[in-house]
């Protein structure tokens, strides 16, 4: 991509207002049509936001998404549907034993709700603070009881998949049991053992950037430094690495973007986390400084992989070997990406997630005093803003009930709106697309403004 370095974050102003009011639209609209019987919304297909019954995963985008809405712009509708919505129907994801994706349904409901109390947004009530809290503590100690453990003692949460299987997505949503640990609770295993939540969180972000970040160190004949495998499995027999997989890239031995953007993120966000641990808390793992080392090689292994990956404006094709990317011409990356082309779909909502992890990536370094570096990562960020907060990506048909356009959910299963004049998916949204563009903005928003800083961690004080 080509990083626009005089682009400033003030003359992003126009573009955040005008996407929070079509926002408003589209939420509203969700909301008016949508039956919870039915699920999740997960994808659209023409304009309507459709179910998949894969896992409910995207259940907590939906509601939490008008909370950041509210949090952006203070109209106490979006805080009334997102408190709602979470109470009646949340309660069946805090407790859900069958999936890693804790951090995603819950942090952006119960976490989103516990933050906008403590920061003042909503007025301070502690019994609504203790439910809050209550949920996240469950929900991760049910993330953390999904453990295989691994030849070296050490182990990781397992994905729906099965116990041998480690996906790239859950470091994001790690973050559910960061907030439980945080919380000062634990897990408690068979005979009442005490089962530390800070040490399942520090393990399994360790397999993670061990086994699905490449460094360029020849683990293999496709080592390239910053490319993410979105599975690893192991062997459950004696805890043995086998081998990279994906579920939804085009291979093992390519990188999906968007396994790639919750990479980025996710290792960006954990370095900031990092910071309201204690130094003892972090002396059984080797250490803040090696703790931070590891977290911080994954970060930026990643982030430089896709801003050498992705097309001139920042946008990702959906997977950086996809088949038939050759027929877009030898310089298509020197190019904008093209969504409504003939071969290959871009992947706006691997842009959305991304983006934030450059920007939090820039901020924490720019707090070490890597002012270059800080400024790369934090202007890739702002020049991928700069592009998704504006057409042909976002949404300004209030009929479509998508907010960012030309997302795609998983490709090599064919699940994914054809438009009949097209070739390939575009033109459509995800909900996890919509709700990480609404957060981006969010983050971006309260800079602007002066507000406080944005973490999923809320205040530490």
């Amino acid at each position: 991509m080509k990083i626009n370095t005089q682009l400033r974050l003030p003359s992003l102003k126009p573009k955040l207002v005008h996407l929070f009011d079509v926002s408003a639209v589209k939420i509203r609209s969700i909301e008016r049509t949508w039956n919870p019987a039915r699920g999740a919304p997960v994808f659209t297909r023409a304009g309507k936001y459709t179910t998949r019954g894969w896992t409910e995963w995207t259940q907590g985008f939906q509601f939490g998404s008008a909370l950041l809405q509210f949090d952006a712009t203070g109209d106490k509708e979006f805080l009334e549907i997102g408190r709602e919505q979470t109470v009646r129907v949340m309660a069946p994801h805090v407790s859900h034993v069958g999936v890693h994706d804790h951090g995603f349904n819950n942090i952006s409901t119960y976490g989103n709700l516990r933050r906008l109390l403590l920061e003042g947004k909503i007025p301070f009530n502690s019994d609504e603070l203790n439910f809050y809290e209550m949920a996240i503590k469950v929900s991760g100690a049910v993330q953390a009881a999904r453990w295989s453990k691994i030849h070296n003692g050490k182990g990781y949460i397992y994905s729906f998949n099965g116990p041998h299987s480690l996906f790239a997505d859950t470091i994001r949503s790690l973050r559910a049991l960061a907030l439980a640990h945080r919380l000062g609770h634990m897990l408690m295993g068979e005979a009442d053992r005490k089962i530390s939540l800070l040490q399942r969180y520090a393990e399994h972000a360790e397999t993670t950037a061990r086994h699905n970040v490449y460094y360029g160190d020849g683990r293999d004949t496709y080592d390239v430094r910053g490319r993410v495998a979105h599975e690893s499995v192991f062997n459950m027999n004696d805890g043995n690495y086998r081998c990279p997989n994906s579920q939804q890239g085009f291979s093992p031995f390519t990188t999906w973007t968007r396994g790639l953007a919750w990479i980025m993120t996710g290792y960006a966000e954990e370095l900031e986390f990092l910071r309201t641990l204690r130094d003892a808390e972090l002396e059984l793992f080797g250490g803040r400084k090696n703790v931070e080392a590891l977290f911080l090689k994954a970060a930026e292994a990643t982030c430089d992989f896709y801003i050498q990956n992705s097309a001139s404006d920042g946008i990702p094709y959906w997977d950086t070997g996809a088949p038939m990317l050759h027929k877009l011409g030898p310089n298509y990356l020197q190019q904008p990406a093209d969504p409504c082309n003939a071969w290959e779909p871009v992947d706006s909502s691997a842009a959305a997630i991304a983006a934030q992890g450059l920007i939090r990536l820039g901020n924490y370094l720019k707090k070490k005093n890597r002012a270059a570096a800080a400024k790369k990562y934090y202007q890739a960020g702002l020049t991928i803003a700069n592009t998704l907060f504006d057409e042909p990506y976002l949404s300004t048909d209030a009929r479509h009930q998508g907010l960012i356009l030309h997302s795609v959910y998983h490709r090599p299963n064919g699940w994914d709106y054809i438009p009949k004049a097209a070739k390939v998916p575009c033109g459509e949204s995800s909900m996890w697309g919509d709700y990480h563009a609404r957060e981006l903005a969010l983050l971006l928003w309260r800079e602007i403004t002066g507000e406080p800083y944005y973490t999923f961690f809320g205040p530490t004080e």
